[in-house]
Formats: structure tokens, sequence, C-alpha cells
């Protein structure tokens, strides 16, 4: 019937509108009216239904991480795929990681969004790293969580900064190849030791 309200589509495209506009402008630039208008929906409705614009924000965080955590792979003891899948979302997907970089700048860790759903998809994580260590198909000399958050810089850190990127590496280097060198490195760091070497900042020094 023609002017039916359907709300689950109205929360829908609120959702898909502010995704953007905070993934553009961050919470203090952000702008309700902004987003009621891209969304075609009532400034007033969005704030009954997902309250002030913090809290959008954290509903929007939140749903983003829903969205990566269906769409790839926990198997990393298929590690190559692990990397792929995720790179391929970074790049396909930018909207996520300036999400974190704007709760990193305005919200800090003390008020980050840490919803049960987003704490345990970090957790299931580990947890597959830490099966992979005890199989033997990653060291297992490195906790879990410090091998996880090396993984996630070396695939992150230069779609996050794509200034830095381009200043290092160059604004013409061929993204497939700074792919394979990010697949080789990260093969290295986490392959199990086949021997115990030097440990610590005074290793190798010959000290």
């Amino acid at each position: 019937m023609a002017g039916t309200r359907d709300p689950e589509a109205t929360k829908a495209r609120i959702f898909e509108a502010a995704t953007a506009e905070f993934a553009q402008y961050g919470i203090a630039g952000a702008r309700v009216d902004r987003i009621a208008r891209n969304a075609k929906a009532n400034k007033q409705l969005i704030y009954a239904y997902f309250g002030d614009k913090e809290k959008l924000f954290h509903q929007v965080l939140e749903k983003t991480m829903l969205a990566v955590a269906g769409s790839v792979t926990t198997d990393i003891e298929d590690l190559d795929t692990w990397i792929d899948q995720h790179i391929d979302y970074h790049r396909e997907h930018p909207e996520l990681l300036r999400l974190l970089q704007w709760e990193a700048l305005e919200l800090g860790r003390e008020h980050a969004s840490a919803g049960e759903l987003r704490c345990g998809r970090y957790l299931e994580k580990r947890e597959k790293v830490e099966v992979a260590q005890g199989k033997g198909l990653m060291r297992a000399d490195m906790p879990a969580g410090q091998v996880l958050m090396l993984l996630m810089s070396m695939i992150n850190y230069p779609l996050a900064v794509p200034q830095v990127n381009a200043f290092t590496i160059g604004v013409d280097a061929d993204p497939e190849e700074q792919r394979t060198w990010i697949k080789d490195a990260i093969r290295r760091i986490v392959a199990p030791e086949t021997a115990a070497p030097a440990a610590g900042p005074d290793a190798g020094t010959g000290a």
C-alpha cells in the first residue's frame, strides 16, 4: 500500500547515510540533518530510533564491524586467504578504517565502542591464533594478541594512511606487489621457530 511506513527499510537507509557521514566527517563534524536528508528520513525519527549522535555512531560502528565479520574468513590457519580477504575488504570498504580512526581521535580508548559482539569478535580471532600456535602452524613464543595485532597493523596501516603509503613506496607503486610483500613479511613473522633466535633489542649486536 502506498505510503505504508517500513521501519526496517528506513533504519537501513539511515545506517547507510550515517556510515558515509561519520566516515567523512567524524562525530563532531557529522550533521544529523544531513544524514536525515540523505536517508530520506525524518530527523526526529533518527533520534527516536538511535538516540543522540554519539549513540548513533556506536551503533554504526558495531554494524560495520558485523559486516566485516560476515565477509572475511576467521580461519587463520589458511593464512594467505585470511590476508587476501582482509586486504580486499578494506580496499573495497574504506569506511571501516575511517570510522576506527575517528573513534580513536574523538572517543579514545576509554569511550570506545565496546559492545559484546565486537569484543567477542576479537576474542574469537585471538583464540584462532592460539589454536594455530597449538598445532605448530605459528610461532608460539609470542602471545596470540601480539601476533594478531602485528597482522592487522601490517594489513591496515597502508590502507588507513594512504598518504604515508604514497610517500614511503611511491604514488605509482603497484598495490598487488605490496600485497605480495605484506604476505611474505607476515609469513616470516609468524613462522614457527626452528631454532631459538636471540631475543630483545640487543640481539645480533655481537655484544
